[in-house]
């Protein structure tokens, strides 16, 4: 309202959203056909392959960090069972898929697939049709790798006085907090140290000025992602595919 008022800035007003990740937790084998015909020539595409989370030395590489590619890729077909010339689709179709995840809609930061075996038809298989087979191959073979549903974590500092201490941690407990340590400070005031998802952090600084009388401040960086707990999970996951009204 005060951007519209003294601005004269048009925006949408809403709901903090929190940026939600999702990832595969296990490996799983799986095989995908796919076989469309609709007069004239049809669709054909059939692939074997494994799909769960990356390995260690991707993570690591500097092409991941980066950002330059998310899907690590294994070819493991031999005696061409699936020409090379499809590749580049497939992976196109895993790497699409990793934007919407398979929960509820939020992205995979990464995840491993492994190509060993397929098949092909003389007239209908061509690049789309293993692109949409790697696409159908994701869904279902993603549900089977138990994917998990990440939550931001966020690092806090306050800075209190000493006769705070036990209101402020008792605060963060409440917000599924985790206290990482304290020390004193120069004048009696306390820093206290802590993890707390970022989903339990909106209107925090209010409540810390309400619980410390106003003499307390507060810090909050990025920390890193984490498994969200399975009630939590369920709400968001619900709450993204429309069933819960909000």
């Amino acid at each position: 309202a005060r951007l519209r008022r003294e601005f004269k800035v048009e925006c949408n007003q809403g709901q903090p959203q929190v940026n939600y990740k999702e990832a595969l937790t296990t490996t799983v084998d799986h095989t995908e056909r796919l076989k469309k015909q609709s007069g004239g020539s049809g669709l054909f595409a059939q692939m074997q392959f494994e799909l769960g989370p990356a390995d260690k030395d991707f993570l690591d590489s500097d092409d991941f960090k980066s950002g330059k590619v998310r899907l690590q890729f294994e070819n493991k077909i031999f005696g061409g069972s699936i020409p090379k010339e499809y590749f580049p689709s497939i992976v196109k179709g895993f790497n699409s898929m990793m934007d919407s995840g398979v929960l509820a809609g939020y992205g995979i930061d990464s995840m491993k697939v492994k190509l060993y075996d397929g098949s092909t038809h003389a007239v209908d298989s061509k690049p789309i049709a293993f692109e949409l087979c790697a696409k159908e191959g994701f869904r279902t073979a993603a549900q089977k790798a138990k994917p998990v549903l990440l939550e931001p974590i966020m690092h806090v500092e306050i800075v209190t006085p000493e006769e705070y201490v036990g209101s402020v941690i008792g605060d963060l407990n409440r917000r599924r907090g985790l206290p990482k340590g304290q020390d004193s400070r120069t004048g009696g005031a306390i820093v206290i140290q802590g993890d707390v998802p970022l989903s339990e952090m909106f209107g925090y600084v209010t409540q810390l000025r309400t619980i410390t009388s106003g003499r307390a401040s507060s810090t909050m960086t990025f920390s890193h992602y984490a498994p969200a707990p399975q009630g939590i999970a369920k709400e968001v996951i619900e709450k993204a595919k429309g069933e819960v009204k909000v």
